[in-house]
Parts: C-alpha cells; structure tokens; sequence
C-alpha cells in the first residue's frame, strides 16, 4: 500500500561536517551523514534503529488496546486480545520507532534508506504523511499535548532535541537524544552522551531547571521512558553480561527498584502503558529473534505478549533460495553463504529465524543461509544477492514469487582462488562476539557466520566496555576439533597509550583498562609491554589493533596522532604482530608504519581483523579483512598459530595474493646482492588498481591490478640489496560484495634478505628520521596526560627506543 499524499516539512540547517561516507582512499568512517569526529561505529551501531523480524521499539496506544512496533523494517499495529499484527507502512525504506499522538489520530516514527534518516507522521486515518527532514540524521520522535513533535537531530552538528517548528530545545553535550515526555509535557526526559560519562537527565519545561537522575559509562542500550504522570522514570540499565528493567522515582532518583532482566538479561526498549500500570519491553531469544513482553510497573511476573497471526496487507509468498559452492561436493551440496534479498520495492527481506545485519560500507542488510533457506515476501519480483567469503564474486539471482507458493532460486558460487587448495587458512583476529549490542551471542552462533565467510579460524576477543567486562564466562571455550576453528583472545586497553590484543593466551591480564581518562588505574605507570610480555611468557603472541588513522603518519600534522606507546613498542621489538588490515582504521598508513618497524630490525609479523561487533545490527560481516597463512594444508589451530609466528601469511581486505623470490615464499631467506626472480599471482573477486613489490618500504616494481573477478600472474627480476626484506602488496579499487572495506588492499609478510631481521644501514637511517617526531611528539602527549604524575617506567621505554634509533642515524 502507497501513501496517497505526502506533505514535507523542511528546515534549513547549516551542517558542519561531511555528509558522505569517505573517499577510497582512506579508513571507513560514516554511511549515514557525519556527526563529529572519527568514525560512527558507535554512534550507528548504538543510536540508529535494528532491523528484526520480530517487533522492536512498541509503543501502546492512548486507549491501551493495541501496541504499534518495528518488524522486517515496516511499522505494525498489535491487537492486543487477538494477537493480530497488521503492517501499516510498505515501500523500499525501512521505518522503526512509533510514537502515538495523544489523541490515537496519529503516528511518528523514524524513516531510513540506508543513507540517512528523518521523521515521518503518518495520519491513521487518512493514510496521509508529512516529513520532518533535516540533511542530517534524524531520530527518535515524541508526541507533546499539542500535537507538536519533539525529536533528536544532528543538524547543528551534534544531536540536540528539536521542535517541529524549528526551534532546538537543547544545546548542550555532543548527544542528546531519545526524548521522553510525560502526558503534560511538563516532564522531559533524555539521555545525554559525550564528553565523560553518559547521563539521563529530566528537565522541568515550566521551569526550565533539570535534574540528574543516572549516570555511567556507555549507555550503549539504554532508552529511559517517563511515566504518564511524570512520576517515575522506567530503564534498561547495563550489567556485567547484559540490560536490567528497573524503575526509580524522579523527585528522589538515589534509589531504584528492580524490575526484570527479561528471560536473557536484554530487556530492550520499555514503554509505559497509558495508565502506568504496565511496562512493555522487548527481547531477543536464542534464536536472536524479538519478541514483545510485558511487566507490572510495581514489580511481578514477566509475560510475553505473542503476534499469533501477521497480516502483511498484501499478497505475500514463499521464497527458498539454495546456494552451492563448486568446492563442495562439487557443487551438488547446500552450501552456507552470506545473503542479501530485496523485495519488488528493493526492501530487504529478513528470515524468519535468526538475525540479519546491515553492513555501512555498502550500505546492504544481509544474513546467513546454512545453504537452504526460506523467507516470506510480498508476491512480485525478488532479487538475492549471494557470497561466500572475499574469494567468491556476488552471484545475483531474479525471480517472480506468486501468491501462496513457494518459488525457488538456486545460486551457484564459484571462486577465483581456492585457499585450502593453495595450503592457506584464513582467520579472523579481531572482533568482539558481544559488545553492548541488543542480541545476546553464545560461541556457538560463530560457525553458521563463519562458513557463511568461508573463514577457517577466529579469535573473538574479549573486551572492556568502559568498566564492564563482557564475556568472561567464554573464556577458555574453544571449537578446536576441525575448521571453523574458534579460541578466545583478550584485548587490552590503556586508553591513549594504545590497545593491543594477546593472542593464544591460557590466562587473562590484569588489569585490561588503564591509562588518563579511566576513573580507576588513571594514572598507573605501566607500559603497554607489560601485556605483551604477557603473553610471551606463556608462547603467545601480542601486538597491537587499529593502530594508524592516517595515510601518511608521517605528514607534520600528523606526528602526534598514533597511539601514544605504538612506535616505542614497534622501534624496541615488543609487540609480536601489527594489525595491517583492519576496518576502522587505514592500512597504506599502518604499512608504511610497519615498513618503518622492520627497517630498524623488527621482524614485526602481521595480522588484520574486522574489529567487528558480531551482536550488533550495525557491522560489517566478520573476515571482510583478514589474515590467510600457509599451513601447508594442515587445519588444526596449532598448525596455523605456529605458521603465523612464522610469517608465512598476507593480510587482505578483498585481493588474494600468493608471492614467491627465487623460489623462497613470506617467511624464508633469500641471499642478499643478487637479481633474484619474482612471481606474483594475484586473484580478486573485486577491482584491484595496482600491484607494487615494496624493498627496505620502497617500491621498486609496480603494474596494472585487475578490472574486475579473476586472476593475474606476474613475473620479473629485482636488484635485492645486502640485508632488509622484500614483499609485495596491491591496492585500490571499487569496494563492492563480497568486500566491506572502504578499498581493496593486501600485503603479504617479507621475505628476508640473508636473515630474519636484517636491517640495512640506509633504510635504517630513513625510518629512524621519519619515527624520531613521531617518538617526541607521543612523549610530550604522554607528559601532558600524566601531567605531575612520575612514570619512569614508561618513560624509561621512551629513553630505549631513542637510543636504538640514535644509533643507526649519523653524528656530526
């Protein structure tokens, strides 16, 4: 059903930042239109609207019969005695969070298309819409007693609340948003964030004062709701491993009454019933569907409110769709894929069981298929899109589903490299398996996901969100019988000197947080390697994550911008590995970085993750950056641990890329002041702009990448100097699936000249130079954070990696 008319409400703003996602040259940092600095991996994963099939965000009606909420991206009206849920919107966009106006006559809620969101009110009875769009992200809308919209924006820059008439209500922290008023309007409630810990905050609209009602950090979930009466303020509040319903009165706010945790510790979204006497909420199962619940305001037992019948107010279908890989069975077996499947209207389409994901690069919401799958959808055409790991082209698919049947689709994948016919693994090292997100995710959900990526390892790492710890009751569970091979990891955070990750670790450091800007252990004298010699001790390995923003970390104004401890740990050897590929930051900047590390004699290994949120709606699938090693077809974890530490590996955000120098492979020695003979095969299932072999961090052979799927090999002689290290690394190019990254990249590790860890004396010299401003300008950081407080046992670090680059530079 289309809407007939449609009336726009538009305001003119004056936006203080950019409103497309970053150019191909540089790290992923928004899909929806900017708000303040770095990128939005929080701000789009926490604040904007998740997708279920099942209902989210309800909201009761004034005569409290019927509930209006969220499911498959449409806005549906529960009858509450009947059970019947009836889609009252349709259409390509996806619309989330109804609000009712008091008279009933009306519903707000939030529109998004992928891009951007505003605020849509629709009239019940007339079918009618206005909008209310700003050319930034718009949220979270509120009925006051006249008929008048309260909503949060970012037009100024930063979310404010705003009136529909213009007038913006607040200007206060960087966020403000998820209003709540009471039935008068004289109670406004909201959540504030940025600039130190998360508050909810009532303010008296008569009077103008405000109130502090709760604090903490990350208030990743939490959406507080003011009762009808304005009396008493309903939550979800965080704890160790998930959310609690609780209720706290807001003349006296210092205490409060437990409610629910719900039946998995993630109540979600609570609403008051216009009487105040129930509080409705919802919560993913295990099966991480949503279902609609409610409880006694005054305490008492949990009941689920079931959708027995949904009426879709159209035609609908059965959609199967089969997916093969030809390395399977020879393609005759289901195969688990990655999917993406629109409507006639290009909605997308959600299963029944399970969660689907929206992935910011290319803006698509996609699940996994174990190799069969069904789903419901309006009759008319479908189109699923289908990958299998970065190895295999997007494989698209067309078909007409008719009234009352079931129409199937069957998709044949086929890739342009075979890794486990090549001796390769791939892994995972960095993602989070839960992080403040609203599903709740068990290790047992990580397989499905991973051979939907055709990934073969992955090391989920647990970690702090800021001073809880989730996931602790995972550590020591691993899947190691045969791939998809699982273990936990831990990343370690001390806040500005840098994060870094222990890999293959038996038992958790201690502290995880420290550093300026943690309440606790703020101002502790503990150096980064600390951890990382954590980790050797027990044959592990350590290094750091998301270590470089720039793309030139070397340019003046950049100096000052990596992680305080990041060149001090790279110049003396002490991290194991570096994260070359990652998502959220820049890897032509982090490799350059690392090229400086090897000059001066650190055999540094590499490694890339996603550093993906697995329990977010909001994230990029797992594996879309990775690291793939040569374990010369072995498949348990120790085999690829063991050929990791070895370097026999290359890091890749899409292109595949096999290097051999006179016969050696990444890892071996070569003799040095020779012309050795190289071989490059190089395979993508996207565009590759251009293949370099990269000397001492010089490049000192290049050629043409590919234009679209498939393969390439290239051959030729290089002069090698007496000592450093060769490799070889393609970049550039069109991000489309199965990549998720902001542009193709892949390096492999180095093959050596004459040995492991061989510097040569003038690459030596120009790393020490470039890394000597970056050294001065972390300690003087350093200095400013700690302010009066000693820390000679950092700065002592500080003082050895001087010295080591002191020495390979001339004197007068």
């Amino acid at each position: 059903m289309r809407f007939l008319t449609t009336a726009f409400i538009r305001f003119t703003f004056v936006l203080c930042t950019a409103v497309l996602a970053v150019p191909a040259d540089a790290q992923w940092t928004n899909r929806y239109p900017h708000v303040g600095t770095g990128h939005h991996v929080y701000l789009e994963g926490y604040e904007l609207p998740t997708m279920n099939v099942g209902p989210t965000s309800p909201a009761v009606s004034p005569e409290g019969d019927r509930v209006a909420f969220s499911a498959r991206g449409w806005i549906w009206m529960l009858d509450i005695q009947t059970g019947l849920a009836t889609r009252i919107t349709d259409g390509e966009e996806m619309d989330f969070r109804p609000a009712w106006s008091h008279d009933g006559t009306e519903l707000a809620f939030v529109r998004d298309d992928s891009r951007d969101t505003w605020i849509v009110v629709r009239n019940l009875e007339t079918d009618e819409e206005r909008v209310i769009n700003t050319p930034a992200i718009d949220l979270d809308p509120v009925f006051g007693p006249q008929g008048e919209i309260i909503y949060s924006s970012a037009a100024a820059g930063r979310f404010d609340l705003w009136s529909d008439n213009g007038t913006a209500l607040t200007e206060g922290r960087p966020y403000e948003l998820k209003p709540s008023l009471s039935r008068d309007g004289d109670v406004l409630v909201h959540l504030q964030k940025g600039g130190g810990l998360d508050r909810v905050v009532a303010v008296n609209r008569a009077t103008g004062d405000s109130k502090q009602l709760l604090t903490d950090g990350i208030l990743s979930q939490t959406r507080p709701a003011i009762s009808p009466d304005g009396s008493y303020l309903a939550y979800n509040w965080p704890t160790q491993e998930g959310y609690e319903l609780r209720v706290l009165g807001v003349t006296d706010p210092s205490t409060s009454v437990f409610l629910t945790g719900g039946l998995r510790g993630l109540p979600l979204s609570p609403a008051w019933s216009p009487d105040g006497t129930w509080l409705w909420f919802t919560e993913a199962g295990a099966d991480e569907v949503m279902r609609l619940y409610r409880v006694p305001a005054a305490g008492g037992e949990t009941e689920e409110v079931p959708v027995l019948t949904w009426d879709w107010g159209a035609a609908t279908g059965t959609l199967r769709v089969v997916t093969r890989d030809e390395r399977i069975g020879g393609g005759e077996a289901p195969a688990t894929a990655r999917l993406n499947i629109l409507d006639g209207s290009g909605h997308p389409v959600v299963p029944s069981s399970g969660y689907a994901q929206f992935e910011g690069q290319n803006g698509r919401v996609f699940f996994y298929s174990p190799g069969v799958i069904e789903v419901s959808v309006p009759e008319g055409t479908v189109t699923v899109g289908a990958v299998r790991g970065l190895d295999t082209p997007e494989v698209t698919r067309s078909a007409v589903v008719r009234a009352g049947e079931v129409t199937e689709i069957e998709v044949m994948l086929e890739t342009v490299w075979d890794a486990r016919s090549a001796g390769f693994l791939s892994g995972d090292h960095h993602f989070h398996l839960n992080y403040g997100g609203p599903f709740g995710l068990d290790p047992e959900d990580l397989p499905l996901m991973m051979r939907g990526e055709n990934l073969d390892v992955a090391t989920p790492l647990l970690a702090n969100l800021h001073t809880r710890f989730e996931d602790q009751k995972f550590w020591g569970w691993e899947k190691g019988d045969d791939p998809p091979l699982i273990r936990f990891g831990q990343e370690v955070r001390s806040h500005f000197l840098g994060h870094v990750s222990l890999l293959d670790t038996r038992t958790l450091f201690w502290p995880w947080i420290w550093g300026p800007g943690y309440q606790v252990y703020g101002l502790d004298d503990r150096p980064n390697s600390d951890a990382l010699t954590h980790a050797r001790h027990q044959g592990a390995i350590g290094g750091y994550v998301h270590p470089v923003g720039d793309s030139d970390p070397f340019a003046p104004e950049n100096v000052a911008n990596p992680p305080v401890l990041l060149a001090v740990d790279g110049i003396l050897g002490n991290m194991d590995w570096l994260e070359v590929a990652v998502l959220w930051t820049d890897e032509i900047g982090t490799s350059e970085m690392w090229y400086r590390f090897l000059n001066v004699g650190s055999p540094i290994l590499l490694a890339a993750g996603t550093d993906a949120m697995a329990n977010f709606y909001r994230t990029m699938p797992l594996g879309v950056s990775r690291l793939y090693v040569q374990t010369q077809g072995k498949t348990s974890m120790a085999a690829y641990m063991e050929a990791m530490k070895q370097g026999r590996s290359f890091v890749t955000t899409g292109p595949m890329l096999e290097f051999e120098l006179d016969g050696a492979a990444p890892g071996d020695v070569v003799s040095g002041e020779v012309s050795a003979r190289f071989k490059i095969d190089l395979a993508s299932a996207v565009t590759v702009d251009l293949v370099e072999v990269i000397v001492n961090g010089l490049v000192v052979w290049s050629g043409p990448g590919l234009d679209g799927p498939g393969s390439r090999t290239y051959q030729g002689s290089i002069d090698l100097p007496a000592a450093g290290w060769v490799a070889v690394r393609a970049h550039g190019g069109e991000t489309v699936w199965p990549a998720a990254d902001s542009y193709s990249f892949a390096h492999t590790s180095p093959v050596w000249i004459e040995s492991i860890g061989s510097v040569a004396a003038d690459a030596f010299q120009r790393a020490a130079e470039e890394l000597m401003p970056i050294v001065d300008a972390a300690e003087a950081r350093l200095r400013e954070s700690y302010g009066d407080v000693a820390t000679p046992r950092i700065l002592a670090d500080f003082e050895a990696a001087r010295m080591k680059l002191m020495a390979g530079m001339p004197h007068p």
